[in-house]
């Protein structure tokens, strides 16, 4: 089942990915095994680029959103793309530091940076931080003056907007840890109080839908609201933002029933609400950041694991046991994550076998996907599942000990390591 242009099959009837053979790198690397695919990111990454340089003011770009899948080489891809970074940690910001990244571009996110992340980004020449509250803005504030600089900021204003997406995965609603709402009058204050600092300059306003959005319209009612707000705060304070930061959110299809989305006419849909809005406001329209992650590394990534046992109750369920599962990919078990499944060994023949794919952790819950057909598996079959390059790397984690896989990049006709298979040495490597 083909929902990426990336996926393939061979005359060996194996999987391919990128126009490899997947069967071939399950034995060269061992599994589980991670799989991106840097032709694919960078098209994605130019795509947003270019949509964004078409239709927005001089200045506009895209964000990559470090949380989807950060490491070195992520980075590097970024910076060779031209393109900035959101980080959300100081382990983000270190990470793209060391791979070369100019952190002019890079955006400081989340709800509660702790003093030693703020001294660290701030000293390593952060571009700007997002504010979420009245108590960062002192603490930026406090330190930015320590070290004689002026810290550019974006506040992160809520907008009250349902994407209609998983409860778990939304931003936009009033009631959220991120942000100072715009309903409750706070956003306003916010704003006010922003002004008064002296070693914060605030280039603009950020806010945030949620993730897994498929159109342009919860963004082009961000943008009217947004603007609505900028007006206001402009009307009182006489402040007018020069960069409106829409977040990220767009959704990728993760099974054939999912639509596919259209970044060029979703962010040109975007663009004819703020040019008209900003005209009838009387406001300078300001340059637009967006931050992709997801939709630009998830369907970049697949995940092959070997197949360990084939067990089938009768009357039943059948479950495909595989050497991962949430330690590698917790996503099924965080949100009932949907995901294609493929018998990567037997990718030409018909998948009429209905099972659980589970995972080798002592939990019940540790399954990848439930109830799924693919072509049945034995021992040792390689299989697959797709459009995993984004919070599978991310989230992984060493629970019942269990060593995180490497990141294989394929680029062209080359495949090559970009991070590391963690050994057992390293999950005892803090013990003391």
């Amino acid at each position: 089942m083909q929902i990426c242009n990336n996926i393939g099959t061979n005359k060996n009837g194996h999987l391919t990915f990128a126009g490899f053979d997947t069967v071939a790198l399950a034995k060269k690397y061992g599994t589980p095994l991670y799989l991106m695919d840097e032709s694919k990111i960078r098209e994605k990454m130019r795509a947003y680029k270019s949509a964004m340089k078409a239709y927005f003011p001089d200045g506009s770009m895209p964000l990559y959103a470090s949380k989807a899948a950060s490491f070195k080489h992520i980075y590097k891809i970024a910076s060779e793309e031209k393109i900035g970074i959101d980080v959300v940690s100081v382990g983000e910001i270190f990470t793209a530091l060391k791979s070369g990244y100019d952190l002019a571009t890079a955006y400081f996110h989340g709800n509660n940076k702790t003093d030693e992340e703020i001294e660290f980004a701030i000293r390593h020449n952060v571009g700007h931080f997002v504010i979420d509250s009245i108590g960062e803005l002192e603490a930026v504030d406090r330190e930015a003056e320590k070290q004689g600089k002026i810290q550019r900021v974006l506040l992160r204003i809520t907008p009250g907007i349902d994407a209609h997406t998983n409860k778990k995965i939304a931003t936009g609603n009033v009631d959220s840890k991120f942000g100072v709402a715009i309903a409750t009058g706070q956003a306003e204050e916010f704003a006010a109080d922003a002004l008064k600092y002296k070693n914060i300059e605030i280039s603009g306003y950020h806010c945030h839908v949620g993730s897994q959005v498929f159109d342009a319209e919860p963004f082009v009612d961000a943008v009217d609201i947004m603007m609505d707000f900028a007006h206001r705060v402009k009307e009182k304070y006489g402040y007018e933002p020069e960069i409106l930061n829409l977040g990220g959110g767009f959704g990728v299809r993760y099974v054939a029933s999912q639509p596919e989305l259209d970044i060029k006419n979703s962010i040109k849909d975007v663009a004819k609400v703020l040019y008209r809005k900003c005209s009838e406001l009387g406001m300078n329209i300001p340059k637009i950041l967006m931050e992709p992650g997801r939709s630009i590394v998830a369907d970049a990534g697949m995940t092959l694991y070997t197949v360990g046992s084939v067990k089938e109750i009768t009357n039943f369920k059948n479950y495909v046991a595989i050497d991962g599962g949430m330690t590698d990919n917790p996503r099924y078990t965080l949100y009932d994550a949907e995901y294609t499944v493929i018998t990567a060994s037997k990718a030409t023949l018909e998948p009429k076998y209905r099972c659980s794919v589970v995972g080798k952790c002592c939990e019940s819950g540790d399954i990848i996907q439930e109830n799924v057909h693919i072509a049945k598996p034995e021992r040792g079959d390689i299989i697959a599942v797709l459009t995993t390059g984004a919070y599978n790397y991310s989230m992984a984690s060493n629970y019942n000990r269990i060593a995180k896989p490497p990141i294989v990049m394929l680029r062209g006709s080359e495949d090559y390591v970009a991070v590391k298979r963690e050994t057992l040495d390293d999950l005892i490597r803090n013990d003391i």
